[in-house]
């Protein structure tokens, strides 16, 4: 038997790896070179405009001392928690929710009222922003139902900005959740709850104990790519409240953008970048452990 020519496979080889060669090129150009020019700029007192602007320099930790020791670092990160927190349970119980109700339903019932939800994720953020503001506005539809049942108005964009945000992303991003859920919903098999309540599980029970299991890898997952995406809210935010009244909804981003364009300091805003960054991977570390340990 002919052995095969070296050289031959090594032209194999080469052409193969042309083929990945845009794509290397794409991960070079717009995910690596931005992560490594971020990180040297949060050591720079890179500005806008400023002395700072003409007298670039390297100043080490200093922006990362100034991010830690400043009072709204502290404000911004509580408000990313609660913003994270309160859009991840609404988003997974709302979306998981829908799904559970339309696992059984007919498929021309589930054209129908799947398109609906998914109107409000597919919506670009800025739209969102603006019908949710009218929503919430003093004048707004949700006061119109309210005073219509003898309710006393709220102003909810002052009085409780962060509900209003948070429920604004909820009803963003459910559709995501609603459709990962559903796609594992339907991969558990019907035999099993069949089984169950044969056994004589109630619906709660079957729910709690068989699907609720059956799909846990899907909800680590879905838990953590809104994560991902929830620590980047900033145009819907930004509509709504400009991260007002005050610093009440100032999350990180909103944090991020204040020091880098309102205050011209780009080199802190990167820091605080960063620090959204390690965030993020911290939370993907702490998921992906959960993931492993479930295997």
């Amino acid at each position: 038997m002919a052995r095969p020519n070296r050289k031959a496979m090594v032209m194999d080889e080469a052409k193969k790896s042309i083929l990945l060669l845009p794509a290397i090129v794409l991960l070079i150009a717009f995910f690596i070179i931005p992560i490594v020019l971020t990180v040297y700029y949060s050591f720079t007192n890179l500005a806008l405009s400023g002395s700072n602007a003409a007298n670039f320099q390297i100043v080490g930790l200093e922006n990362y001392i100034k991010m830690l020791t400043d009072p709204n670092t502290l404000i911004a990160i509580k408000n990313t928690l609660i913003f994270l927190v309160g859009s991840l349970i609404g988003q997974s119980v709302l979306g998981f929710t829908i799904a559970y109700l339309m696992k059984n339903k007919a498929k021309t019932f589930r054209s129908i009222v799947g398109p609906c939800i998914l109107a409000g994720w597919v919506m670009p953020e800025i739209v969102v922003a603006l019908c949710c503001s009218s929503f919430f506005q003093e004048s707004g539809t949700l006061n119109m139902i309210m005073g219509a049942i003898q309710i006393e108005p709220i102003a909810w964009l002052y009085q409780h900005p962060m509900a209003a945000v948070v429920a604004a992303n909820i009803w963003h991003g459910t559709a995501f959740s609603m459709m990962n859920f559903q796609s594992a919903l339907d991969n558990v098999s019907g035999d099993i709850e069949e089984a169950a309540k044969v056994d004589g599980a109630n619906r709660r029970q079957t729910l709690l104990r068989i699907i609720v299991p059956c799909i846990k890898d899907t909800i680590a997952t879905n838990t953590m790519l809104n994560t991902l995406s929830t620590l980047g809210v900033f145009g819907l935010i930004y509509i709504m409240t400009g991260g007002g009244p005050g610093n009440s909804t100032s999350t990180l981003p909103i944090y991020m953008y204040r020091q880098a364009f309102t205050s011209g300091q780009m080199g802190a805003g990167t820091a605080i970048g960063m620090l959204i960054l390690v965030v993020g991977i911290v939370c993907s570390i702490i998921y992906a452990r959960i993931l492993k340990s479930d295997d």
